[in-house]
């Protein structure tokens, strides 16, 4: 028996293209490509967990059941970085309150204010509430507080 529990080593995303998928978080995350083996490309560690990419049979199909949370002190000019490396946000999570966004393969993450931020009864963050009505960013139909996941 171990003397303490487990640590988390690294996080796997499986995936359909992982030399591609590994440049576009490696500089989301500004950290370069350790080593590639196998169907795996990974990540220089950086805090927490190195994070790894693996050939899978076929493309994402459905949510992801874990996904990664990004903290940024501006996550709304940290949505427009990411946008411009190939990433997307992911309107129809707006009910939620959480800044939705998508990997180029569809991965769904989220994008939150560093420290602490608040969460109603119902789950919902509100972190960017008047965010979009000052940037125009509110997708067709999306309610002024958005993203959820």
């Amino acid at each position: 028996m171990a003397d303490r529990p487990p640590g988390i080593e690294a996080v796997v995303v499986d995936c359909t293209d992982p030399e591609a998928l590994a440049s576009f978080w490696s500089r989301v995350l500004g950290r370069g490509v350790r080593a590639r083996f196998g169907p795996y490309v990974w990540l220089e560690r950086g805090d927490g967990p190195v994070l790894g990419f693996q050939r899978g049979a076929g493309p994402k199909t459905g949510k992801n059941r874990v996904h990664i949370d990004l903290a940024s002190p501006d996550p709304a000019a940290e949505q427009r970085r990411i946008e411009e490396l190939g990433g997307r946000r992911l309107h129809r999570y707006d009910e939620g309150g959480f800044l939705v966004m998508a990997d180029p393969e569809g991965n769904e993450f989220c994008i939150i204010p560093e420290g602490s931020f608040d969460i109603d009864g119902e789950g919902r963050a509100h972190y960017l509430d008047g965010v979009e009505e000052r940037s125009g960013e509110a997708g067709p139909g999306a309610p002024p507080s958005p993203g959820g996941g």
